[in-house]
């Protein structure tokens, strides 16, 4: 099945969640796209408790303030987010609409693209080890996005920030769960950190002190985890492996769409964002142009000269009227109504 909408956004974070409102005071509808399980890009993965000071009105905010506020903002416009999953392939149709196809087989369909992808895609860091194409379709989870499937199982967890802690608290619930990091000492959330002590002292949570060294494949659907720590090395049978060990960032798919790049940033236009293919913009940190700032403000500011540009791609028939929001009764009853 094909869905159908205006404009696609890819990328959720700040920026790409901006956008979703200043088109939908235009009566445009958006689906967003984003290779992160939940909106708010760097925000909400590197940064959430971290204060913000540079948003307008606002003293100081932390990331997860920031993103929950822009989510609450667009809500009213009723996006659709599709998560867990980047944009494998671009085509246009000869209706001139946009065909997007997802790495989880979604088609969308739309008469503009927005690209508000930071600077490219999150991916995770993957473990530095040949050869481990098989065993990563079946036994290595770098992200979670079934959990039924890890009930009752063997689990480790290697990592020490955010995300393999909250999964190591999480996942206790519901399998055997040993975490891995190559010191007692963590990056996650003083909190985070706390409840995985109190499970490790009831034994609830298995901890150990290593690195991966290899991994190798066995007859009964599990995998050997051979770990060292100094001069030691310590095997274990688990059904999966979880490495956290962080996100890097990659332009992915984009950089094979036609664009003008340059340093793998996207050139644009300073008056409506669009890039050298009509119909496709680029805001935030991932495009370029004289003078430009990486500031999210700088992105909010490029999202409101965009929204007016697809304007004119999604309704060529009609004359956009600019309304202030502050004035504009239709506005604030589409506003207020969620």
């Amino acid at each position: 099945m094909i869905e159908k909408t205006d404009v696609i956004i890819i990328g959720a974070g700040p920026v790409g969640l901006f956008a979703i409102f200043e088109l939908g005071l235009l009566n445009i509808s958006c689906h967003v796209i984003d290779n992160l399980d939940k909106p708010g890009g760097q925000c909400a993965e590197l940064y959430p408790e971290k204060p913000i000071y540079d948003i307008p009105s606002r003293v100081s905010i932390t990331g997860k303030q920031l993103v929950d506020d822009l989510l609450a903002q667009a809500k009213p416009f009723k996006p659709v987010y599709h998560l867990n999953q980047q944009v494998e392939k671009i085509a246009k149709m000869e209706s001139n609409e946009w065909l997007v196809e997802t790495s989880l087989n979604n088609k969308i369909k739309a008469k503009c693209i927005v690209i508000a992808a930071g600077a490219g895609s999150f991916v995770p860091r993957k473990i530095p080890l040949e050869n481990l194409d098989l065993i990563e379709e079946k036994n290595i989870l770098y992200a979670v996005r079934n959990k039924s499937i890890l009930k009752g199982k063997d689990l480790l967890i290697a990592g020490g920030g955010d995300s393999a802690l909250d999964w190591t608290n999480e996942l206790s619930k519901i399998a055997n769960v040993t975490l891995m990091h190559r010191r007692k000492e963590f990056r996650a959330a003083p909190d985070s950190v706390s409840k995985m002590l109190e499970l490790e002292k009831n034994k609830k949570v298995s901890f150990l002190l290593g690195q991966i060294h290899n991994i190798e494949n066995l007859k009964n659907n599990k995998i050997k985890v051979l770990v060292k720590n100094n001069d030691e090395i310590q095997s274990f049978e688990v059904d999966y492996l979880l490495p956290f060990y962080g996100l890097k960032m990659e332009l992915g798919p984009i950089a094979n769409w036609g664009l003008n790049l340059m340093e793998n940033l996207i050139k644009v236009d300073t008056e409506k964002f669009e890039t050298s293919v009509p119909s496709i913009f680029a805001i935030g940190d991932i495009n370029t142009y004289p003078g430009k700032l990486k500031l999210i403000l700088s992105g909010f500011h490029e999202a409101a000269l965009m929204a007016q540009e697809c304007f004119k791609y999604c309704f060529p028939d009609k004359k956009n009227v600019f309304r202030y929001t502050t004035s504009s009764k239709d506005l604030h009853k589409k506003l207020n109504s969620s």
